[in-house]
């Protein structure tokens, strides 16, 4: 009984996570993971920043191979590096709204989520002098409550795929890298963490993973762009 019970826990776990977090569920069709274009172009993301020394690393290693990314930043990363994420604009790269806190429980709260976002959009444009139009739910949550939020508020929800499942527990770089590599298809939007859950946290394999990731891509004629131009939809509002 009890071992039924279990494998009938995990089946629920597996169907609510394929229909509201799974970026491949028929019901993604309205948050993308990936751009429609026939050409070898990938968007690289990082989520979860900023958080040093370990998104100043990652800016350098793009900056050296001449990569544009997207970074989804949590609004409360940006209060405690604010430099970090003036860089990362002026540098190029295009910033998304990835929440105030990166707390679950802004979801089972009415209204937490919609009014973390709009903090978030307030400090970025504050610090950075942009207010992003692209957002992403922590862990690619999906309500479509809450993409039609993000709709109304201006912002284009995207989602993508992990470039290694296993990335919080930061297995070894290069093998992170080499899947992340594998996955790669045209107009694919591949996922990586400069911080954990917007706490901060180790992220030296993820910088080991991205510069990898950049060189093999790079090396199979891929060409890197932002989400934005990967998708047709604005940057930044206004």
């Amino acid at each position: 009984m009890i071992l039924l019970l279990g494998l009938v826990s995990l089946a629920v776990l597996g169907a609510a996570y394929w229909l509201l977090m799974s970026p491949f569920a028929p019901s993604a069709r309205d948050y993308p993971y990936h751009g429609p274009t026939g050409e070898r172009l990938v968007a690289l993301t990082f989520d979860d920043g900023p958080n040093e020394p370990y998104t100043s690393q990652i800016l350098d290693i793009l900056a050296a191979h001449d990569v544009r990314a997207t970074f989804f930043q949590v609004g409360r990363c940006v209060e405690r590096h604010p430099g970090t994420a003036r860089r990362t604009v002026e540098a190029g790269h295009v910033l998304g709204n990835h929440s105030l806190s990166h707390r679950f429980g802004t979801y089972l709260r009415p209204g937490a989520y919609e009014r973390e976002v709009g903090q978030t959009q307030r400090i970025l444009a504050r610090v950075t002098g942009r207010t992003p139009a692209l957002a992403r739910t922590p862990w690619l949550w999906r309500r479509p409550a809450l993409l039609r939020m993000l709709r109304r508020g201006g912002l284009h929800p995207v989602a993508g795929e992990f470039g290694h499942a296993l990335e919080v527990f930061q297995p070894s770089g290069v093998r992170m890298a080499r899947r992340a590599v594998a996955k790669a298809r045209p107009g694919s939007i591949l996922i990586f963490h400069d911080g954990f859950d917007g706490r901060g946290g180790n992220r030296a394999e993820t910088v080991v993973a991205v510069r990898e990731t950049v060189e093999g891509l790079l090396a199979r004629g891929f060409r890197f762009v932002t989400v934005d131009e990967l998708l047709g939809v604005p940057a930044y509002q206004g």
